[in-house]
């Protein structure tokens, strides 16, 4: 049986990006703000593993739409602090599409007060907002949308994908503002699977995308206003392992995308669209696969000790700032209206 367990992100080989040599690596911040320095280089044997808090197991699915057939990941546990900074978790699982002449997805609507991160892994995502950003998701590629004050978009299958059908697969992330961040200008940040940073593993153990974040000396793509690291990982052997590291007081999240996986100090065991919260204590997850091909998708950041109000499409801090949401897209102002 195929077995590494080695500091991965230690001597990992970076593709497709800069690196930054010193042991602290720079994370992209929101415009505005400092770079945030994290430490990351550490020997690994001298680092806390995290231990899981809590599993929930695969839920069962809805629709959003008639496009997006998905499974609510962290079900009881959403918009709660215990998956802060992230708020929910829809991942479409592969599911096949006949052809169609129709437009299959979600009219419009409004967001306010969050992020939402969409990846596609197959099939395409076409995305129009009310400020004229218009843009299609192919494989691979991700997402980034700041909210802020208001936007008001539509998401559909691709008009190409819509004519040819096939293999659909995706996620989407509600991930909070702080704050002082809520009513910001929206911003979109297209992200192409080609700027995305892919670090191997050694010994042929498989490969981490970074995201969002930084793994080893490979910083991703998105622009953050939060400290995150958002990675995809690749398991290719039943048996391989890896040791994954985060800045201290991160709440970590591990989603079993396809495979199967054991995770933490106590090596607990997740099937395939499981998820593990880690929580905030410790900087290290041990994780090996006991499956070939396993994925996984793993969340983490700097959660906030900020109140929680959510209501719909709205994430603020406090009821009165949920009502002052709904009006102003009833009256199509302060950020719901026309550029």
């Amino acid at each position: 049986m195929f077995k590494l367990c080695m500091n991965s992100q230690k001597k990992g080989t970076q593709r497709n990006s800069d690196t930054d040599t010193s042991a602290n690596v720079i994370v992209k911040a929101a415009s505005g703000e400092p770079p945030i320095q994290n430490p990351r280089l550490l020997d690994c044997e001298a680092l806390s593993k995290k231990t899981v808090q809590d599993i929930m197991l695969k839920p069962r699915p809805h629709w959003v739409g008639d496009g997006f057939h998905v499974l609510p990941v962290f079900n009881r546990k959403a918009f709660t602090r215990d998956t802060s900074p992230f708020l929910m978790f829809d991942y479409g699982a592969p599911k096949q599409f006949n052809p169609t002449k129709g437009k299959l997805g979600v009219g419009q609507h409004p967001h306010r007060g969050f992020e939402t991160v969409t990846i596609a892994w197959q099939g395409e995502v076409e995305h129009g907002d009310h400020l004229g950003n218009r843009d299609v998701i192919h494989a691979g590629d991700v997402q980034w949308m700041t909210a802020g004050r208001g936007i008001v978009h539509e998401e559909y299958h691709s008009r190409e994908f819509a004519k040819t059908g096939g293999k659909f697969e995706m996620c989407q992330l509600w991930v909070n503002l702080p704050k002082k961040h809520k009513m910001d200008p929206p911003r979109y940040q297209p992200i192409t699977s080609s700027s995305i940073p892919t670090v191997a593993l050694p010994g042929n153990a498989g490969y981490v995308r970074v995201i969002a974040g930084c793994y080893g000396e490979a910083i991703g793509p998105s622009m953050t206003f939060s400290p995150i690291d958002m990675w995809e990982v690749r398991l290719n052997k039943s048996g391989a392992c890896a040791d994954l590291v985060f800045p201290e007081g991160h709440n970590t999240i591990i989603f079993v995308r396809q495979g199967a996986a054991s995770v933490g100090a106590s090596q607990e065991q997740l099937s395939e669209q499981d998820v593990a919260l880690m929580g905030e204590v410790g900087r290290q997850v041990p994780v090996r696969a006991l499956a070939d091909d396993t994925m996984l998708l793993v969340l983490s950041g700097q959660p906030f000790d900020e109140p929680i109000a959510h209501r719909g499409p709205f994430v603020m801090n406090t009821s009165k700032e949920l009502q002052q949401a709904s009006e102003d897209y009833s009256s199509r102002k302060n950020g719901f209206g026309n550029r």
